[in-house]
């Protein structure tokens, strides 16, 4: 549906220029969202896929190893999207001993989305509101050290933003000035906190995500946290027990249909047209993480079965596997204090799997070795290489 512009132009001066700054209307859009026929059917797939995904956590021996790796890769993901060209091998490295040659900044920004996350979902199961409070502590930590630790980490920008070309004047698309930015993140946390809205909370993520990234709030980090938005929200609206949906390789993947249904939203009011983008993206997103995971539970299951095999040796063999399978790149030390094995055992244990293909040795030298499990980070890779 086609309701006209979602908003009004204000101009301003920038620079010596005469701009127009774009401040929308608050959430939710009227008149109200037509989600009958096709769209409904895709919102029922993509509640369907969303209870898929949630449920898989019970098919797996330990969540949390999924759970640690995925959260991961999707930091790699989001972070590429914003330039970055870290790996995922890139930040496990990092977070094992800041190890030579990995990119520092990149794995920075990348490492910082991780503790943005953690910090996110923390303060939600402690029962902190979703709130503007908690997405300027998530973005003050995401800014914390690297590239963007400059520009305001933590607060509302006091300064006009863009998007697309070199200054305001020839902007591909000109945020609100920053004396309505308060007021219009306000409205938004409204519209969050609505339990009267008549939308389901697939919904409402999808009409948050998309004000938030129009309301370009911060100076720097807003795609990112625009992202974590995604998944909080569905956290705090009880679609998923762990944040597991990650939209970032799916917009990555279609990033021109993207930036069209966001400028459609403020152009033309055709919040239908993004909401079906949207939850296509969730439907295929979620199934893609079901069918992650049990590649994982197949290849967990396979590998032990290997190990098995290895009669007396099975047993050490085991735990360093049970290490790997926790952190998929490793040192014999970390295994050591994580298994509670003499080096010498650990040693010998990496050793045998390394034989079984199921390790492999990273450094090439006799000491500090690193040891990398391959096909576990194969699985997890597939579309987060770098751009």
């Amino acid at each position: 549906m086609k309701r006209g512009t979602t908003g009004h132009y204000q101009i301003t001066m920038v620079g010596g220029e005469t701009i127009q700054a774009f401040i929308p209307v608050p959430l939710p859009p009227q008149p109200v969202l037509n989600l009958s026929g096709p769209r409904q059917r895709l919102l029922e797939r993509a509640t369907i896929a969303i209870g898929r995904l949630d449920s898989i956590t019970l098919l797996l021996p330990d969540p949390n190893l999924f759970l640690y790796a995925y959260v991961r890769r999707e930091a790699v993901l989001s972070s590429q999207i914003e330039g970055t060209q870290s790996s995922l091998s890139d930040l496990l490295l990092y977070e094992l001993a800041e190890a030579p040659g990995v990119p520092f900044d990149d794995v920075n920004e990348v490492s910082n989305y991780v503790a943005a996350l953690d910090h996110g979902m923390t303060r939600l199961r402690d029962g902190f509101p979703l709130s503007n409070r908690l997405i300027r502590e998530m973005h003050q930590i995401l800014l914390a050290h690297g590239r963007g630790s400059e520009k305001q980490p933590g607060d509302f920008r006091r300064t006009q933003n863009w998007i697309g070309g070199t200054r305001p004047g020839n902007a591909h698309f000109v945020p609100p000035p920053p004396d309505a930015v308060a007021d219009c993140m306000a409205a938004l946390e409204r519209f969050m906190h609505d339990e009267d809205a008549p939308y389901p909370i697939l919904v409402k993520a999808a009409l948050a995500h998309a004000q938030f990234e129009t309301i370009h709030p911060f100076l720097d980090g807003n795609g990112r946290i625009g992202r974590l938005l995604i998944v909080l929200l569905l956290h705090h609206g009880g679609a998923l027990s762990q944040p597991l949906l990650y939209l970032s390789l799916y917009f990555k993947q279609h990033r021109a249909q993207y930036y069209r249904h966001l400028d459609q939203i403020r152009t033309d009011g055709d919040w239908e047209s993004w909401l079906a983008f949207f939850l296509e993206g969730v439907e295929t997103t979620a199934a893609g993480a079901v069918q992650t995971a049990q590649r994982l539970i197949d290849l967990f299951r396979e590998d032990a079965n290997h190990i098995q095999d290895l009669k007396r040796a099975a047993p050490s063999a085991l735990r360093v596997f049970d290490a790997l399978r926790e952190r998929p790149i490793n040192t014999l030390d970390v295994v050591c204090r994580r298994t509670g094995l003499t080096f010498p055992t650990a040693s010998k244990g990496m050793a045998a799997l390394v034989r079984l293909g199921i390790a492999r040795e990273l450094t090439g030298q006799r000491r500090n070795r690193v040891f990398v499990y391959d096909r576990y980070l194969e699985i997890l890779n597939v579309g987060a290489e770098p751009l």
